[in-house]
């Protein structure tokens, strides 16, 4: 199934063989546990956001530790739009910024009450300036929190993420990240910090990216909230780069959880880069909805 017209510039079999069949059956019995509702709405999702919205980036988001209950499938949306962006690739070949739009489905599945396993697939561009419509690869992770970090005033996770990445998304095939989360629950504030390190196995430790993350929000109950975020991509751990060549945006966004708008959470939000490195302004939308209501065991 092709969601978003022709991807001219892969197939799935450009990442996989046919063990991938594997993969897709699970899914489809997933799907087939679903009610009505779920299933239409994900095909919602999936087939009519770039109507919704028009980065350069698979997500946009601060971790804060939370994870989908044992037994409970979710899906979330990223979508990110860069409207005034870096116009040339970060490295040769690479798929432009400006004026980018970048889709991806996150699945996960809460395992424990401190496990959740995650995947995005499909990681797509459904539009770029210098390649049009793509598939970008896909992504594995494992999220290890505290159990209830909501409930916590202090409150702590671990999450591990191992990519396969096509050249034009990025310059090494193989990628991971490691983000540590810690914060804290003030109520009505939120304090939130990720120190992501990312890796594309070369150069040992000192190779390792420092991209930090870090939110700061306002819970006007238990349903609304406004936030403050940063992201930031420093360089190498063995040597910063310089200032003017580090990534750096602040971000305002809105976010809402409860039971009206099909039972979506929803966040959106729009970034400004303060550095030459970075891109002017990004738009992001993100939409996520428990999939089943009683708890699945495989």
């Amino acid at each position: 199934m092709v969601l978003y017209g022709e991807f001219k510039a892969a197939t799935w079999k450009d990442f996989v063989d046919d063990g991938t069949s594997d993969i897709t059956i699970f899914l489809a019995r997933v799907l087939i546990r679903m009610n009505k509702r779920a299933l239409a709405l994900i095909i919602i999702c999936l087939t009519a956001m770039p109507v919704l919205m028009f980065a350069q980036t698979d997500e946009i988001q601060v971790y804060d530790g939370e994870i989908a209950p044992p037994g409970i499938f979710n899906l979330m949306i990223h979508n990110n739009f860069t409207p005034k962006g870096r116009t040339v690739p970060d490295y040769p070949g690479a798929i432009i910024a400006n004026h980018s739009y970048q889709v991806t489905a996150e699945w996960a599945y809460g395992v424990t009450p401190w496990f959740e396993q995650g995947l995005y697939m499909p990681v797509t561009s459904p539009y770029s300036s210098n390649y049009g419509s793509t598939i970008n690869g896909f992504k594995i992770r494992e999220l290890f929190t505290r159990p209830e970090a909501h409930d916590h005033i202090f409150f702590y996770a671990a999450n591990f993420e191992f990519s396969v990445n096509h050249s034009y998304w990025e310059s090494r095939t193989i990628t991971s990240e490691i983000r540590p989360i810690v914060g804290l629950h003030l109520h009505p504030w939120d304090f939130i910090y990720n120190p992501i390190v990312d890796t594309d196995y070369t150069g040992g430790l000192g190779n390792l990216q420092y991209n930090p993350s870090g939110r700061v929000a306002y819970n006007f109950n238990d349903r609304w909230a406004v936030a403050a975020e940063e992201y930031d991509g420093f360089g190498p751990l063995h040597g910063f780069l310089p200032v003017s060549k580090q990534f750096h945006e602040v971000w305002a966004t809105m976010d809402y959880s409860g039971s009206k708008f099909l039972g979506l959470s929803v966040e959106a939000g729009v970034g400004h880069g303060v550095t030459g490195a970075s891109d002017k302004w990004t738009l992001k939308l993100m939409l996520s909805r428990n999939l089943n209501v009683h708890p699945w065991r495989p």
